[in-house]
This record gives structure tokens, sequence and C-alpha cells, in this order.
């Protein structure tokens, strides 16, 4: 897999120079991915350049803000499974960027998969049976739900505004989603996905890029379900794991890196955290 690096002597501008957004995209559309290293950038400019390159952002409900458009990486210190950002929700981001504000001195390596080189390794067989649709369903506390609904329904801002209007109107817009609101507040969602899927930046191959092998550090852990009535057991989990890490590399962060991924096509993880003092931030969305 190509380690694409952007350096920052190649822009005069820096983050605000006209070229680099669409350099990105380039480096997305034919790699998945790329590294801006030595831009020295701050968390204003980390947020600005989210905002240039999607038209829409997006937030993970379970994770505090840092600007407007971004948020903090915390889900402990544990190695995280290899997976799509949001990938478990009804509006998956076609875009992430990560800046590692402070880089780990030891561990902590984003790890990022090619979903396209993934799914050329699979047998004959798992590409026909992952190329079904999959449903995942997962039960959500109150809080949460109304978090997301809150950013994601155009007539509201804030969770306290949420009513069941808002919820329908939502089921509505996106298809393949259904729900159950229970008595304590908490709703178990059904959602409709396909595990592989092709890339919104251009690349026309099948790409295995989903979030079966992803954490539920913040959320209850889903339950996956292909078209077939068959249910997506541990054991295929963990196989699809190890094919997965042939084809993986790592993100041995340096300060002030940006990298920036085609949430459609690249999956992406981490290795166990040594150094807890590192900080990470997240932006994403649909460009």
């Amino acid at each position: 897999m190509p380690y694409n690096i952007l350096r920052r002597a190649d822009f005069a501008g820096g983050l605000n120079d006209d070229a680099l957004v669409p350099r990105i995209m380039d480096d997305l559309g034919r790699d998945g991915w790329t590294l801006l290293r030595g831009f020295d950038p701050d968390m204003a400019g980390f947020g600005d350049l989210v905002g240039r390159m999607c038209r829409r952002v997006t937030f993970d409900p379970a994770r505090s803000h840092t600007t407007e458009r971004t948020q903090m990486v915390d889900a402990g210190l544990g190695r995280i499974g290899l997976h799509i950002e949001n990938g478990n929700t009804p509006r998956c981001p076609d875009l992430v960027a990560f800046f590692a504000e402070r880089a780990a001195f030891e561990g902590s390596q984003t790890t990022i998969c090619d979903g396209v080189a993934l799914h050329d390794s699979l047998p004959e067989a798992d590409k026909i049976r992952w190329s079904q649709p999959m449903t995942v369903e997962r039960r959500l506390p109150e809080p949460l739900w109304k978090r997301y609904l809150a950013n994601e329904h155009p007539a509201i801002s804030r969770p306290e505004e949420v009513r069941m209007e808002h919820v329908l109107q939502f089921q509505a817009a996106v298809p393949g989603q259904s729900f159950e609101l229970h008595e304590d507040g908490s709703l178990t969602y059904r959602l409709q996905v396909m595990p592989v899927r092709r890339s919104v930046f251009g690349d026309p191959r099948p790409a295995f890029a989903n979030a079966v092998l992803g954490p539920s550090h913040n959320y209850e852990p889903p339950r996956y379900t292909l078209a077939d009535g068959s249910a997506v057991t541990e054991a295929e989990i963990e196989a699809l794991r190890e094919r997965a890490e042939a084809v993986t590399t790592e993100i041995n962060w340096q300060d002030g890196d940006i990298a920036v991924l085609d949430n459609t096509r690249v999956m992406h993880g981490r290795r166990a955290i040594v150094d807890a003092a590192r900080t990470l931030f997240i932006g994403m969305g649909s460009i």
C-alpha cells in the first residue's frame, strides 16, 4: 500500500494553499489515503481544512467536541480493530481526517487497510457471501441516539428538541433502517448496509469496507446478519482479521501530522496505546 506524504515545503500557502485540497483528493482517488506532514497546524486550522474538504460535517455522539467541526478521539488504551468510521450509522461519512496534535513516543500507530486489496485476497466463496446486504442491529441509550439525530436532522440542533416526528422523518429520509423505542428511552435500531462497496472517490473496484472487524468502545456490540439469514460469526470475523493484517500498514505519527482517509474504501484501526499522553483529533463528513 503506497505511503503518500504531502509536505509543507511543496505548498507555499500551508494548509490554506489552494492546491492542497485538490492534491488530497487526487491521493484519495488513487490510493485511498494521504498524510500531511510539517504543516504545523492548530485546532482551528485542522477544523478549517475539514470544512474545506467536506460539504457536510458528521459527528460521533459519544465523543466530545473540540471545535464546531472536530472531536477528540478517546477510545481507551487497547488495540482497535479495523473499521470505517461511523460504519454502523445511517449516514456513513465519505472522508475521515485525523490530527495528531501530540504523537505517542511508542505504540498507538494507526493501522490502515485498503479494502480493495482485502477484497481481492478473499476466496471466491467469501466474495459472494459478503456481496449481499447486511443488517446491523444495536441498542443505543437515549442520550446517544438523540445527540446523533440532533446533528443529522436539518430542522433541529439540540438533543432536547428531538420528537418522534423527527425520528420518523429521518427514518423515511434514509432507506434501509427501522427502530424500536423502549420504555427507558433507549432505542434498538436495525440498519441495512453493504459490506462490500465502491469508493465515492472514483475507484470502480469493490472494497471490503465496513465495521465488522471494528470496536464498540462507546457502544453496545452490534449483531450482524446477512441477507440470506445467516449470522456473522466470531470465527469468520477472526479469519477476516488475520487476512486483513496481511494487507495492513501503519501510520507512525509525528507531532502535527494530519492523515486523510477515503472512508468508503480504507478501514483503519490502532495498535495498543503505550504513551497515554498522546492527543488525536478527528473530523469527518460527506464530500
